[in-house]
């Protein structure tokens, strides 16, 4: 039963995330944790795993359809994303040992994930002068500052990606989208790497991988085949509903662990 209620909400996530540029995992952790079937670690894993391999399909899928990317950025972000990455998954599982109590790591998580939510929102609803910064720096610390949070969250990628983007290279919303699942892939190959090397899998009820996996493949060619045809405003529109979303259902789960 658990596995059919995720697949169902990884397919849901990860269709709204791949045309959003969130991932899908800032919806997917936090209704996992509404849900309370598995603990913080798992949780984590299973969002990583599943916004990973959304970005693998939806990024493959725009490819496809001809969409153009501007490569540089690409492996610049990249490249500080897998680093990013690499630091949160460490200080996420830091957390976990000095605290010893999962609900204090996951409410770090959720006022975290709230001040990023609130940041993008006002970021899409009011006109703030954008940058166009072109140096290598820029690119590898700002996808540094994405790969952390996305790792250290448990989400993905988040609303955070986009905004960046867009903020600090003047890039339109649907091509920030795309260069923000590009770096979700990224970061959470990093994490699993990570994962692979340090604790293992062992911890994790791999089964439900059986779940997750063609839910989130599913979500992707999805999520990809709308964003190939909504408008810049209805991306804008979407985005801005599933921040408001995502911040009621992280602010109750606050609420419960309180």
């Amino acid at each position: 039963m658990i596995g059919i209620l995720y697949f169902i909400v990884i397919v849901l996530a990860n269709t709204v995330g791949a045309v959003s540029g969130m991932g899908g995992g800032v919806l997917i952790k936090p209704i996992f944790d509404f849900i309370g079937a598995h603990n913080v670690a798992s949780i984590s894993f299973y969002s990583a795993t599943a916004v990973f391999t959304m970005s693998i399909v939806s990024t493959s899928r725009q490819l496809m359809s001809g969409r153009k990317i501007n490569w540089q950025i690409v492996c610049w972000v990249s490249a500080g994303a897998i680093l990013g990455g690499i630091l949160g998954n460490v200080v996420f599982e830091t957390f976990l040992s000095w605290f010893g109590n999962e609900d204090s790591v996951q409410l770090i998580q959720i006022s975290l994930t709230v001040i990023t939510l609130v940041f993008a929102l006002l970021y899409t609803k009011y006109d703030w002068r954008n940058f166009h910064l072109t140096h290598v720096f820029w690119y590898l610390s700002c996808g540094f500052v994405l790969g952390f949070l996305a790792s250290l969250l448990g989400i993905g990628g988040g609303p955070i990606n986009v905004s960046l983007l867009m903020l600090l290279f003047s890039l339109p919303i649907k091509d920030a989208t795309i260069y923000s699942i590009c770096t979700i892939f990224f970061s959470q190959f990093a994490k699993l790497i990570v994962i692979a090397c340090s604790t293992g899998f062992g911890r994790y009820d791999l089964t439900m991988l059986w779940f997750i996996i063609p839910a989130a493949i599913v979500g992707g060619l999805l999520g990809a085949n709308l964003s190939n045809t909504l408008s810049s405003k209805k991306v804008t529109l979407i985005f801005q509903g599933v921040i408001i979303l995502v911040l009621l259902i992280n602010l109750y789960n606050a609420c419960q662990l309180l």
